[in-house]
């Protein structure tokens, strides 16, 4: 069972495990831009608001054992992919990858806010793993898309830099059937054909 939630901001799902059990189907099937919050593709951790990391932070502080009990928490957040498990770990329990992208916040006990929040609960039985795979193919046909647009821009530039290149080029005027030797320059006695001929080169 998963736990979803609309925030204040009426345009993003925060969702979370029942316990720490169900959120290890979380961790093992989470979608890679996800956090507790279902993030729009492309958006990075820069493009939460503040109200909307309000709303999360404050969720995982009233639904943490520890945390509900205390009046401040500081809350850890990264991306789904930056998720490290380990074989030697609890249950709910994960690392990072990479600690350098993992930013936290310190959240207050906010009663209202949960209270708003909670009413929008719905209780959710999804196919974590088909919503992950789903995903996961729709990001390779993306990246596919954008490989296929990257060559065709690369190929339009090379062809465009190769017609510059021949525009700019003596090639096309310097061959052999356009050029006129001396000796088929018929001269006269004082050479006045010659010189009017490299008159007109010139």
């Amino acid at each position: 069972m998963v736990f979803y939630f609309e925030s204040r901001c009426g345009e993003y799902t925060i969702y979370m495990g029942k316990d720490k059990y169900e959120n290890e189907d979380l961790i093992k099937y989470g979608l890679p831009e996800d956090l507790n919050l279902r993030m729009k593709p492309g958006m990075s951790l820069d493009d939460i608001s503040d109200d909307l990391l309000l709303d999360c932070s404050a969720m995982v502080k009233a639904n943490s054992i520890q945390g509900c009990k205390k009046s401040s928490v500081y809350v850890v957040y990264t991306r789904w992919k930056n998720l490290k498990k380990t074989s030697g770990m609890v249950d709910g329990q994960v690392g990072f990858h990479r600690p350098e992208n993992v930013r936290r916040v310190s959240v207050e006990k906010n009663g209202p806010i949960v209270r708003a929040i909670e009413k929008s609960r719905k209780e959710l039985h999804p196919d974590l793993f088909q919503e992950q795979q789903d995903r996961l193919k729709e990001i390779r046909r993306e990246n596919k898309e954008d490989f296929k647009k990257e060559a065709k821009a690369k190929q339009h530039m090379k062809i465009e830099a190769q017609r510059e290149k021949e525009a700019r080029s003596y090639d096309r005027i310097m061959k052999e059937e356009n050029m006129t030797k001396n000796t088929e320059i018929k001269a006269s006695a004082d050479a006045t054909a010659a010189e009017e001929y490299e008159d007109d080169f010139f």
